[in-house]
């Protein structure tokens, strides 16, 4: 019995072996390197549209003070 289970192991154990000495656990690495930099990028394009919006809503507020302002000369 013994000698089944350790012959069973046997393949398991190589191809784990092969698997970790072919540069899988690089590539592992690199996936949650580009994760941490896709994370970023999308923090970052947040941030630009949270400024992007404010500058608009200033803009407008600006564009009504002036429409109230000729409104107010017009009358």
């Amino acid at each position: 019995m013994k000698k089944t289970t350790l012959v069973s192991a046997l393949p398991v154990l190589a191809a784990a072996l092969w698997l970790g000495g072919c540069g899988l656990a690089d590539v592992g690495a690199a996936a949650a390197t580009q994760g941490a930099t896709a994370a970023e990028q999308i923090k970052q394009g947040k941030e630009a549209e949270a400024k992007v919006q404010k500058q608009i809503e200033e803009a407008q507020r600006t564009a009504a003070d002036s429409r109230a302002q000729a409104e107010d000369q017009g009358q």
